[in-house]
């Protein structure tokens, strides 16, 4: 099942459930997103059983299908990304045996062809291709074991981020503010089995294509996560209840070969300029500037639509 959510004036939109074959769709028996994720048990049935299609699916009209959400908890997961990361910005962490997580803005994600917003063009705009979680309500101390009927839908998104503020943020000890605007999201949210073998061991099993200004930047595969969706819902989970709606993301997909099947992100492809060269020769993204990414599964399916986006000057 492939759910999106439709621009109608308000600041939540209105639930579709998408055709089949992605050009129609239907209304639901609830209003919202979060209407759903906080009634699923009840509402996703109702969701599976729409089988007419009446009115044509205007991807002009189409936006983040979680347009807001109470929570949104972002992960750092693929270890080639994060290593590469710290040895640029010169952190050195102590090894921990749980995955790494942050809470960011969550009161916006932009829709899939919205432009993006940017106060300054000298903050090193850069994007992040990753995969995501939208969750029902989750117990406090849910166990990993315990966590895929709390995983209600799966998404795709550009988790926005300004270099020239990140490394100065995080080594203050707290965390990410300024570094972080808002995210944005691919069109549509589909169930985990609407996936098939492009969902194992709660990790997304395809490849996530990245083109900056229409050139390919990156094609990395999603299934290297050091720990699965499960774990990141256990992970933070374990000292509070999740809220319905809650959002979780993998960070930044990357491979271990990253030099042969390149980045998610711009940071990933200046840091190994500076392994291998001695300094960066990319340039982070400038006004004007067009990013696509889109996920695609092994028999050639794009389950959840491409993020197709302009930055542009506040």
């Amino acid at each position: 099942m492939r759910l999106a959510t439709l621009i109608d004036g308000t600041p939540d939109g209105r639930l579709v459930v998408v055709s089949p074959d992605g050009s129609h769709c239907a209304a639901g028996p609830v209003k919202t997103m979060q209407d759903a994720l906080e009634q699923w048990d009840t509402v996703e049935p109702q969701l599976r059983a729409i089988s007419d299609f009446p009115d044509v699916l205007d991807m002009g009209k189409v936006t983040a299908p979680l347009p807001r959400a109470w929570q949104w908890l972002d992960g750092s997961v693929y270890a080639s990304h994060g290593a590469l990361m710290d040895k640029v910005i010169g952190i050195d962490k102590p090894p921990v045996e749980w995955p790494l997580m942050y809470q960011g803005v969550s009161s916006k994600f932009y829709g899939p062809t919205e432009d993006v917003v940017m106060a300054e063009e000298d903050l090193g705009i850069d994007f992040e291709g990753e995969f995501g979680i939208l969750t029902t309500r989750t117990p406090m101390g849910t166990k990993a074991d315990a966590a895929a009927p709390h995983i209600a839908l799966v998404v795709q998104i550009n988790d926005w981020s300004l270099r020239s503020l990140a490394g100065p943020e995080m080594k203050t000890g707290f965390g990410w503010i300024q570094a972080k605007p808002p995210c944005s999201m691919a069109p549509f949210a589909v169930t985990p089995d609407e996936l098939g073998d492009a969902w194992q061991d709660f990790q997304p099993n395809m490849h996530l294509t990245v083109n900056w200004n229409g050139e390919q930047f990156g094609n990395a595969h999603g299934k290297a996560m050091g720990y699965g969706f499960d774990k990141l819902v256990a992970h933070a989970a374990r000292t509070r209840e999740l809220v319905a709606g809650t959002v979780i993301g993998s960070g930044t997909v990357s491979n271990e070969n990253f030099r042969e099947v390149g980045s998610s992100c711009i940071a990933e492809r200046r840091g190994i300029e500076i392994v291998d060269e001695g300094s960066p020769k990319t340039e982070f993204m400038k006004f004007g500037d067009t990013v696509r990414m889109e996920a695609r599964t092994a028999d050639g399916r794009t389950p959840f639509g491409a993020i197709d986006q302009k930055v542009v000057s506040l």
